[in-house]
């Protein structure tokens, strides 16, 4: 395969578009759907939903601040994934992969379906949505952030810092209406505060659940560690980004949460399909629109950063040479478009559940479970490789804080509540056992790979990246490390 000199992922974004992405991945779904889910597992118990928001928001900085590390220490596209190859082995690291090679496509088609009910539902007043035209739009959606994944870094950093604007907008007008409503002191507004803790408190085993629910609300925040081989100065910018972003979103979170409470009852929540919608046509009816253009903007620049950040992660797999060699290709916007389209077509033919709770706390729980893995090898690489250039080093009580929070994700759902469910999801995550040893331990390699990656680089018209084994040191020059990836066959 032949390359083009000085062909790779271009550093462009800085401080203010890094915070924009950030901020942009985390505020999506979570707030119109967790709200749901967490009074439900806080037995409908006001306070301690708000607590747990509260909490959620704690958890979610430590571990973010944490998981910073990794993109500092490692400045790569992918920096998660070379991360525990390198600190844990190949066989994590593919498991890593395995997982995400569906998980990100099915995430990003749930949320597709969600987008799609909101943008219909001002349509069918009064009715459910019908199946057929919201699955046509979901994937057509789909499509258009693959499309627009396909242009380029900076076309995707301009349509998040649009999106942003709007999603904005609509969450801080939420958010005021809610206090304005409470200065007013309507008996009925304030009751359900006054007497916040009188309801039923959750056991150790729903407060586990509710967290999962809180917690993918915030979930998202490793997306600059995914994208760290396209930031500009990223052991400065990242944990900055961090810190800017978790804040100012764990402040909207909570202040949307009081305005839902404020305007609805827990079982009006509960028995609500869209919580915002339905806030709305309590407040103002005939502004029921303007609800849906938010939400469906903050859900698509959502999905646009899931996109956009996991077609990094595909691409480094590849070069390291876990992933088909095709998958390492840029176009000549340096994107990675093969990534990209692998999860459009992966997202276009998933079948999604029904129960999206449900859904969110499978998602929670491997994405705890990986984070717990990623702490574990931080630790291990500070003993082994002490010497090793830190531009951001995180206190080991963050660390530790992170891990046995993972731990308890894990460990209590599956101990208090059994259920043959996360039985399945541990399965999955050890069946890559079937394709590692194969083709990536014992290097099978077949004869019609390289001519079905050949005819698919002329019909794309992509290149293979130049940038495999670079970084940027502490001082933010460019380095050549000493190749430690698997050889490649042409």
């Amino acid at each position: 395969m032949k390359t083009r000199g000085n062909f790779q992922l271009q550093r462009v974004i800085g401080y203010f578009h890094g915070t924009i992405i950030l901020f942009s991945i985390i505020i999506g779904a979570g707030i119109f759907l967790a709200p749901k889910g967490v009074l439900k597992y806080s037995s409908l118990n006001v306070g301690v939903s708000l607590s747990i928001w509260a909490a959620c928001a704690v958890v979610s900085m430590v571990a973010a601040l944490s998981h910073a590390e990794l993109g500092t220490t490692f400045p790569r596209s992918g920096a998660q994934y070379y991360f525990l190859k390198r600190s844990l082995g190949p066989f994590i690291s593919f498991s890593y992969i395995w997982v995400n090679l569906f998980a990100s496509p099915a995430g990003t088609a749930a949320r597709s379906l969600l987008l799609a009910g909101y943008i219909i539902h001002p349509f069918y007043p009064g009715c459910s949505v019908p199946e057929m035209p919201k699955k046509c739009l979901a994937l057509a959606i789909v499509w258009c952030l693959g499309i627009l994944n396909a242009r380029g870094v900076k076309e995707v950093t301009w349509f998040q810092t649009l999106s942003t604007v709007v999603k904005m907008a609509v969450l801080c007008f939420i958010s005021l209406t809610g206090i304005v409503l409470l200065v007013r002191g309507r008996k009925e507004n304030l009751a359900r505060f006054e007497k916040a803790f009188v309801a039923e408190v959750p056991d150790a085993s729903q407060i586990a659940e509710a967290f999962l629910q809180g917690l993918y609300a915030y979930s998202g925040w490793g997306v600059l560690v995914r994208i760290a081989g396209e930031l500009k100065n990223p052991g400065e910018n990242i944990p900055k980004c961090v810190i800017t972003a978790l804040t100012l979103v764990a402040l909207i979170y909570l202040l949307v949460n009081i305005s839902y409470l404020a305007v609805l009852t827990p079982k009006e929540i509960m028995s609500s399909d869209a919580v915002a919608v339905t806030w709305m046509d309590k407040v103002i009816p005939s502004m029921q629109w303007a609800i849906s253009i938010g939400v469906s903007s903050s859900i698509f620049s959502s999905l646009n950063c899931t996109v956009f950040s996991s077609s990094r992660v595909l691409y480094v797999a590849s070069q390291e040479g876990q992933l088909p060699l095709i998958l390492s290709t840029l176009n000549v916007h340096s994107c990675p478009v093969v990534a990209v389209l692998q999860m459009t077509i992966l997202a276009s033919f998933i079948i999604i559940p029904s129960d999206l709770i449900l859904l969110v706390n499978y998602v929670g729980f491997i994405d705890w479970l990986q984070l717990g893995l990623m702490m574990t090898g931080l630790l291990k690489l500070r003993f082994q490789e002490p010497d090793l250039p830190r531009p951001y080093k995180v206190r080991l009580p963050f660390v530790f804080g992170t891990i046995a929070m993972s731990l308890f994700l894990v460990l209590t759902p599956i101990l208090k509540s059994p259920n043959m469910h996360y039985t399945y999801v541990l399965l999955f995550l050890f069946s890559g056992l079937l394709l590692y040893f194969p083709f990536i331990h014992f290097n099978l390699n077949c004869p019609y790979f390289n001519k079905i990656t050949c005819f698919l680089q002329l019909l794309l018209n992509v290149s293979p990246g130049d940038d495999i084994d670079e970084y940027i040191s502490a001082e933010g020059t460019l380095q050549k490390n000493q190749p430690e990836i698997a050889a490649k066959t042409e």
